[in-house]
């Protein structure tokens, strides 16, 4: 199945760990892609994301047309080398505005390929959204 996300992650525990960003067109999605990448995050898709199922976990990639680009807002298509594949450790949802998150959310979950995985709402433009992707990858997306 392929989604209108980008997926970026994180080297954790010998596995490639990763967020895939999502929200609607214009979010802010690319952006916060780029700014996880200056942040020591590595690409595996952007804008939209081939994931599956193995092994009782989620994975994404880019589909072949997408795979080693980026948008980049201003800029246009560039190139950005790519992970072959990354698991799905979480899903972020890109809203608009600190109003839009609660500050001390419940935890959520999504099912995505009958795969539950958490979920974390962020305002992708926030200085510090690349920081929170790390840690709720390394938290709420810990491998057991």
């Amino acid at each position: 199945m392929i989604l209108h996300g980008g997926l970026v992650a994180l080297r954790r525990q010998g596995f490639w760990r990763g967020a895939l960003i999502t929200g609607p067109s214009g979010a802010g999605k690319s952006d916060l892609a780029l700014r996880a990448l200056a942040a020591g995050f590595r690409l595996a898709a952007d804008d939209r994301t081939l994931v599956w199922m193995s092994g009782g976990a989620l994975y994404g990639r880019a589909p072949e047309p997408l795979a080693d680009l980026i948008e980049v807002r201003g800029l246009g298509i560039l190139r950005e080398t790519a992970l072959p594949f990354a698991e799905i450790a979480l899903l972020a949802e890109c809203v608009s505005g600190a109003a839009a998150i609660e500050r001390m959310p419940e935890p959520e979950q999504i099912v995505i390929a009958e795969a539950p995985i958490p979920k974390l709402r962020i305002d992708p433009f926030e200085a510090s959204a690349p920081a929170k992707l790390r840690r709720a990858i390394e938290y709420l997306g810990a491998a057991e």
